[in-house]
């Protein structure tokens, strides 16, 4: 694997992780039941086909996987696709990029800290939503700073809890329908000739991809892989085929269990019970409660403390380009890790949580932006792709470097254009204040640039 010397950078994070690290961490990240927390909100937009927006979901999110697979391999450096677009096409396009999908990952963090917080206040109303925010930020900060490796230990044992609580409730769940609850047997949740329409579907895609959203951080651990570069395109597509595949089939048998179909239909699920609710049915309270529990857990420690790990290796390969503060870059030299990025993503999260759970449409908004963030750089990949391939480089590997790009780019515009108004008036905000630095930063004399010389 070619090392970031080549691209004029010191190799200053440690290269410790195995293929098998980075599938757990893009694994972990996606959360194998990432299903639980918004279950509800996919079976209302998706008119009950919640199955079918999860397989669209993963085949839309294989297409932007295996485009990331081929910028990997020509780039292999943290940075994810600030790094791909800043050198597969432009570093002004490059900036905006990492501009617009730091929507996703600075605000990931704080959404996830949110849901988990409120669902443990839920469980132990003695302890409010504030005070698990603080202690969830802390355990996962700690964590974090001790180093890569530390980081996937704690993945390994998470995954495996999360595996088992999967599994409990697939089992009974699948027991349960055959003993004659719940709505038995069904290919509705896969197909419904009478609530099925592309955009009411593609609009629950829209909310389904936020399951999705991780594999991708798997490239910030670009510099931190002991493997060769080709591994960290399969560990990502890996991740992506095994957690589709999990989200498939726990989303339809739950949606066979739904206590009442027409009523969340027709109101939605804005306590975000849907999901427990069903295991309710399928095995009584102690898998409801056991469901929420993961949930919270898997969301609040195993997920954001990979996302804060991404986060902060965002930040870090920015910074050291002079795209962002400096200080952001240093390295703590006994663990090896970015550690000014760490803290400032902590804080952040902790001041964004605290925010955002004062609002009554706080989980909502945060999760409308972090799509929009994450789907609007993905485009930019697909670009990136063609650009630095085709029109560079003369490749006539039409398969790998135009068709597939071009389809991902065409099916990640259909959902950015049926996302949510609000999220896309606050994401083209936010794109537009990208701009605005981008400008400051030609007119004062610091153009974005990723050469060595310019540095």
């Amino acid at each position: 694997m070619s090392g970031v010397e080549e691209f004029g950078y010191r190799q200053e994070l440690s290269r410790s992780l195995s293929f098998a690290d980075l599938l757990i961490y893009g694994l972990i990240f996606m959360v194998p039941i990432a299903p639980f927390g918004i279950f509800g909100s996919v079976y209302n937009g998706s008119g009950g086909m919640v199955a079918l927006a999860y397989v669209i979901g993963m085949v839309a999110m294989m297409f932007t996987a295996l485009s990331y697979s081929q910028m990997v391999r020509a780039f292999p450096m943290a940075g994810s696709v600030y790094s791909y677009a800043g050198r597969g096409i432009a570093p002004p396009v490059g900036f905006l990029a990492g501009w617009v999908i730091m929507l996703d990952y600075v605000l990931v963090p704080g959404l996830l800290y949110l849901v988990a917080s409120v669902a443990m206040h839920s469980l132990v109303p003695a302890l409010p939503v504030w005070l698990w925010l603080a202690i969830f930020v802390v355990l996962n900060t700690v964590v974090n700073y001790l180093g890569i490796k530390m980081t996937a230990r704690v993945n390994r044992i998470m995954l495996v809890a999360e595996l088992i609580v999967l599994a409990i409730f697939l089992v009974v769940g699948v027991v349960a329908i055959a003993s004659g609850k719940g709505s038995g047997f069904s290919l509705s949740p896969l197909f419904n000739a009478d609530t099925f329409e592309w955009s009411v579907v593609f609009g629950a895609v829209s909310i389904a991809v936020l399951s999705f959203l991780g594999f991708d951080g798997i490239s910030m651990l670009a510099e931190e892989s002991r493997e060769e570069a080709r591994q960290i395109g399969r560990a990502m597509v890996g991740a992506l085929l095994l957690a589709g595949t999990l989200f498939v089939v726990q989303t339809w048998v739950a949606s066979l269990l739904v206590p009442d179909a027409p009523g969340l239909l027709a109101n939605g699920d804005p306590e975000g019970t849907a999901f427990y609710d069903a295991a309710r049915v399928a095995g009584g309270g102690w898998l409801a409660g056991l469901t929420a529990l993961a949930t919270a857990i898997a969301w609040g420690f195993a997920n954001s403390l990979v996302a804060q790990a991404a986060t902060s290796r965002l930040l870090y390969a920015m910074a050291r380009d002079g795209q962002m503060p400096r200080f952001l870059s240093r390295i703590n030299e006994r663990h090896k890790v970015p550690a000014n990025a760490t803290l400032l993503v902590a804080a952040l999260s902790l001041v964004l949580g605290l925010w955002m759970a004062s609002r009554d449409d706080g989980i909502s908004l945060l999760s409308t932006l972090v799509n929009f963030g994450a789907m609007t750089a993905f485009l930019a990949l697909h670009v990136a792709v063609v650009v630095h391939y085709v029109v560079r480089h003369g490749s006539r590997d039409w398969w790998r470097h135009l068709v597939v790009p071009v389809l991902g780019f065409l099916i990640l515009a259909y959902v950015v254009i049926n996302a949510n108004i609000a999220a896309q008036l606050l994401g083209f905000a936010w794109l537009g204040i990208g701009v605005i630095i981008l400008v400051v930063f030609y007119a004062t004399g610091r153009r974005p640039s990723l050469t060595l010389e310019d540095r």
